[in-house]
């Protein structure tokens, strides 16, 4: 786990990939608060633009390349860049892909891979300011604070995948039909390394606590999981552990979010139970991410590229400053400067600003902004901070 403490440098490198959809809009003022970052902390952030997702794979069909979601150009600058900043990719525009054919999403499953982030960070907090935003009552999300750390480079996403046509007996009344597999798959060092990084991030927090999620009253890698679990925990009596099937910790995220501190989880449950978690922020663009491992840190919001939205200026950009606020403490170890972009966003809120999506009913229409007025709100409030 990084160590954190004050910047002694005074520049970094930062690889911008905005990609598709929102991804532009959100990624501009997310670079804003980051230039004002760098004037209040006399920092210099040399940001580098390139292509990834959708927006790649246009780029390098159109050069006469074979498409690709993950140009060689942008991976040389990742690897040699101190921080990744991505924004969102995908989109209808290449849901119809066939087999075999570039997808926006492979190019983010290849640059985690290709930079060695094994596990992924969400933090997920209820925002007093945004109880009303929330599906769920005010009474059951208040308070909760937790740290999903989700394993990211094995498991069903990178077993072997295959699909077989013609089989017989695969079909209907014994027919001849289509047969599916995706093999799901961990050695222990893949485990253990994120199981690790989840203790010592739950010591360092004020409730010492790690709940680890699996399926081990069916799955051969649970039981694995569980088993290593056990074994790392035993080195750090200071942090409580406990175990928690699956399914029910999606209904205990939903039902009682409070008992959780540090979430650990394998890959496909990760995916899905962060995604769930987001509801007690009242919205998937308040919520950021930071994918951690052995090369380039990489930071971005945890929503998608929401194309419906895309270029109409009032996507939520706060997911996307936040994961700036990741960056600096992470990656730069700029404590001070990562608390005080949090403040702003919690003094934002507090002021009664919204983006349509954490909109209520009864927000005023003069406290509804766009993508440009909330990103220049924060800026305000952090020089308000200085």
């Amino acid at each position: 786990m990084t160590e954190t403490n004050e910047a002694t440098r005074t520049t970094y490198r930062v690889c911008v990939l905005p990609g598709d959809g929102i991804g532009p809009e959100i990624m501009a003022e997310a670079l804003r608060v980051l230039e004002h970052v760098g004037e209040a902390y006399g920092v210099r952030f040399a940001c580098e633009e390139h292509l990834i997702g959708g927006a790649a794979i246009d780029a390098t069909r159109a050069a006469g390349r074979t498409p690709t979601a993950l140009p060689e150009e942008t991976l040389t600058a990742a690897k040699a860049s101190d921080a990744v900043l991505l924004a969102a990719v995908g989109g209808p525009k290449w849901d119809g892909a066939k087999l075999g054919e570039a997808r926006p999403e492979q190019g983010l499953l290849a640059i985690r891979k290709s930079l060695g982030l094994y596990l992924n960070l969400r933090p997920v907090r209820a925002y007093a300011a945004l109880a009303n935003a929330s599906t769920l009552k005010p009474e059951v999300i208040s308070g909760a604070d937790l740290l999903i750390v989700r394993e990211l480079t094995g498991g069903l996403y990178f077993g072997a995948h295959e699909t077989q046509a013609d089989v017989p007996g695969a079909g209907a009344n014994g027919a001849a039909g289509m047969h599916a597999t995706d093999v799901m798959e961990y050695s222990e060092y893949e485990v253990e390394r994120v199981v690790r990084w989840a203790f010592e991030a739950a010591s360092r927090r004020a409730v010492r606590k790690v709940t680890s999620v699996d399926k081990a009253n069916v799955l051969s890698c649970s039981r694995m999981w569980r088993e290593v679990v056990h074994r790392v925990a035993a080195e750090y009596p200071q942090v409580e552990c406990s175990d928690m099937l699956v399914d029910n910790c999606a209904m205990q995220l939903v039902a009682n979010p409070g008992q959780f501190s540090v979430l650990v989880t394998e890959n496909t449950f990760g995916d899905i139970l962060s995604d769930e978690a987001s509801m007690l922020s009242g919205s998937l663009g308040m919520l950021a991410s930071a994918s951690l491992g052995d090369g380039t840190a990489l930071y971005e919001p945890s929503h998608g590229s929401a194309p419906d939205i895309a270029g109409q200026g009032v996507a939520n950009p706060l997911a996307q400053i936040l994961s700036v606020a990741m960056m600096l403490r992470y990656s730069m170890h700029m404590d001070a400067a990562a608390d005080r972009i949090e403040r702003a966003v919690d003094a934002v809120l507090a002021s009664g600003l919204r983006t349509r999506d954490i909109a209520e009913p009864a927000t005023p229409a003069d406290k509804i902004v766009g993508t440009r007025a909330m990103g220049q709100a924060v800026i305000d409030a952090f020089e308000a901070a200085e």
